[in-house]
């Protein structure tokens, strides 16, 4: 996003999840101040990457597997809609958490190359600590084949990713550390000091 940013693009975001009220017995236990705190540091990450529009949902923190599929897909298509995006990047297959793959269908169906259709670009990216945890046991697996150059942006990376979460030990996937690892290892499969790998779904080209 930052380096999209950077080069003029329009970046828009939508989460579509509440965050975090999986962590309590129900729902109805979550402390709203923390939610609260959470949406706020969402805010803060999209503002370091340079990002004004962020749409923020309110559906069940690891429960998508418990709401109609429609009603997802119902979200993203007025999104689309709305917003007329030509690129859509989401969340892979290849994950532990319930909630990405649900998004994941969602994004797929809503984003039909149906002629006239504004989206042309599809990617699906990898999730620090639920798509590496899945350990090859999620069936397509992650196989990353689209690569971005983010020499000049991890920076922007690292700052966002402070804004949002806490901080994390050394040896776990979500940490500082971990991050540019990762970013740093991509790098070296294509030729750059730092890079996101990403699934290219789908590209329609016409000429």
């Amino acid at each position: 996003m930052a380096r999209l940013r950077a080069e003029g693009h329009e970046v828009k975001i939508a989460i579509l999840g509440e965050g975090m009220t999986s962590r309590y017995r129900t729902r109805e236990e979550t402390d709203r101040a923390l939610l609260c705190n959470l949406r706020e540091h969402r805010r803060r990450a999209a503002e370091v990457v340079g990002v004004k529009d962020l749409f923020l949902y309110g559906l069940p923190d690891n429960r998508f597997d418990t709401l109609p599929i429609l009603d997802v897909v119902k979200i993203v298509e007025e999104l689309i809609q709305k917003h007329s995006p030509d690129t859509i990047f989401t969340h892979g297959l290849a994950d532990l958490s319930m909630d990405h793959c649900v998004t994941h269908r969602a994004v797929l169906t809503a984003s039909r190359p149906l002629d006239g259709h504004c989206v042309r670009n599809l990617y699906a990216f990898e999730i620090p600590s639920s798509t590496d945890w899945s350990f090859h046991g999620m069936r397509p697996g992650f196989e990353p084949n689209t690569f971005f150059n983010i020499e000049s942006t991890i920076g922007t990376k690292k700052g966002a990713w402070l804004a949002v979460k806490r901080k994390c030990k050394h040896a776990h996937p979500r940490s500082l550390e971990g991050l540019e690892l990762v970013a740093r290892r991509w790098g070296t499969v294509v030729g750059c000091r730092a890079a996101e790998a990403f699934e290219l779904v789908r590209s329609v080209v016409h000429v």
